[in-house]
């Protein structure tokens, strides 16, 4: 699929493996999930812009690089927190904003509840992080909300893909980079995946 990249590393899939079994419980779900959100941000980091710039090492006078725009993660609440502090370890000097998003069993629409946003978005580098790409609509609304607000160089990360989700986002941000640990069969009839995980949010609370 167009601008969607599955990250097929051998360490990701072993620990979504073991995010996908059911006796997994609350604490490993969460080490898990932050191991691998690490993971996945060198690839979904691959293409940020740097500049160069000088630096003077003990020895001598060099030329280094320096990313050219600052760093955003904005976490889809809640399950998009468990996600969060394993990007952080890479890229400490991020900012992050929240946006909540409610999804409605009854019509699997989204709403939001809360958010709270860096200024300057149209500068920024943005991740939005939902760990569950399931009926693309919480992603979709929180990408339309992004966009409103100015964000230009954006890309959403997802462990878990839908089919369906990939093309409701393709459908309204055609060239938006998805990354993902994988591509799952399908959805449900209430709009799980399946295989899947389960619920990301009530494994990672315990909930």
């Amino acid at each position: 699929m167009k601008n969607v990249t599955v990250i097929t590393h051998p360490l990701v899939q072993h620990n979504l493996t073991r995010l996908r079994d059911e006796r997994t419980g609350p604490q490993e779900f969460r080490r898990l999930l932050g191991e691998i959100a690490a993971l996945m941000t060198y690839e979904a980091t691959r293409s940020f812009a740097v500049k160069k710039i000088s630096v003077r090492t003990p020895m001598e006078k060099s030329t280094g690089a320096k990313l050219e725009r600052e760093v955003v993660l904005v976490p889809i609440l809640r399950a998009g927190l468990g996600m969060l502090d394993g990007i952080l370890e890479l890229i400490p000097h991020a900012r992050v904003g929240l946006i909540g998003l409610k999804r409605e069993e009854s019509t699997l629409r989204a709403h939001c509840y809360h958010q709270s946003l860096p200024k300057n978005l149209r500068r920024c580098e943005i991740i939005l992080i939902d760990p569950m790409l399931a009926t693309g609509g919480s992603a979709v609304a929180a990408i339309d909300f992004l966009r409103a607000q100015g964000a230009k160089n954006l890309r959403l990360v997802s462990l878990v893909a839908a089919p369906e989700g990939i093309r409701r986002v393709r459908k309204s941000h055609a060239n938006l980079p998805i990354f993902t640990a994988a591509i799952d069969r399908q959805l449900n009839e209430i709009g799980y995946i399946l295989p899947g995980l389960g619920d990301a949010g009530d494994r990672l609370f315990g909930t």
